[in-house]
């Protein structure tokens, strides 16, 4: 069995990729909205923080009732209990990746879990 996963990823609507990269610490999906549509839920998390990456386009997430604009290149952090909803703008799509970890459960990282 190899130490690695790799795959290649389309442009559907969401693709959840913790089954396809056999990830055991984060869930992480690409997710591409057109122009004008929303995720058609509100929701929050009972342990999971989300940080979104927009890989392109733009458009708005409301959380906690405060709207918050996004465009390529902006990164957000969105704590479990907060309630989050994101929309593409009327005249873009927007693409972008989700990566779902338990908060507070980051205990090294870069080099502090380094091998060198």
């Amino acid at each position: 069995m190899a130490n690695f996963s790799k795959i290649n990823v389309a442009s559907d609507a969401r693709t959840e990729l913790h089954s396809e990269l056999s990830l055991t610490g984060a869930e992480i999906s690409i997710n591409n909205l057109p122009a004008g549509a929303c995720v058609p839920f509100v929701h929050a998390h009972k342990q999971n923080e989300e940080i979104y990456a927009i890989l392109s386009g733009k458009g708005r997430v409301v959380i906690d009732g405060e709207e918050v604009s996004l465009t390529e290149g902006d990164w957000i952090r969105i704590s479990p209990a907060a309630k989050r909803q994101f929309f593409a703008s009327e005249d873009s799509a927007i693409r972008f990746i989700c990566i779902q970890v338990k908060e507070n459960s980051l205990e090294g990282f870069t080099m502090e879990d380094a091998i060198v």
